[in-house]
């Protein structure tokens, strides 16, 4: 699995104009998942993301975690993670997971930050979003399970 990881100030999104998932500091999530990813691809990210030491902590230096922070963890599924362009002008998506089984892994990232102590807001799956958010600082770190970066 693969996750583009902001630090943000505040996030909102929104679906036909609707308002989805709302929050305020934290950690928004923008999370691709791969066709061989799993229940254990999943639960390492979730413990990535909300232990992922980004955050100030007394002394101004990048060291605490989401849940020493007490920020929200904001979860938006984005299979285009998993696009690949070395090959002409359009991406492929053959790597990315069907959605048959990324939602459920998507789900379970949820899940898990949430059995870690974690706030959660999310996005809509398969919808088309429109993400806004605060970047703070700007931080933004990419993670990826299979470690291919």
């Amino acid at each position: 699995m693969r996750a583009v990881a902001q630090r943000v100030r505040r996030a909102r999104i929104t679906v036909d104009g609707a308002v989805v998932g709302e929050m305020g500091a934290g950690l928004l999530a923008l999370v691709g998942v791969g066709r061989d990813d799993d229940a254990a691809s999943a639960a390492e990210l979730a413990r990535r993301l909300v232990h992922l030491r980004i955050f100030e902590d007394a002394d101004g230096k990048m060291n605490a975690s989401l849940l020493e922070a007490g920020g929200t963890l904001g979860v938006v599924s984005q299979f285009t993670l998993f696009g690949d362009a070395r090959k002409g002008r359009r991406p492929s998506f053959a790597t990315a997971a069907p959605p048959e089984l990324a939602e459920p892994l998507v789900e379970a990232v949820c899940r898990e930050a949430r059995t870690l102590g974690a706030a959660v807001v999310t996005g809509r799956f398969r919808a088309v979003m429109d993400v806004e958010l605060t970047n703070a600082g700007p931080v933004t770190i990419l993670l990826d399970t299979a470690r291919q970066f």
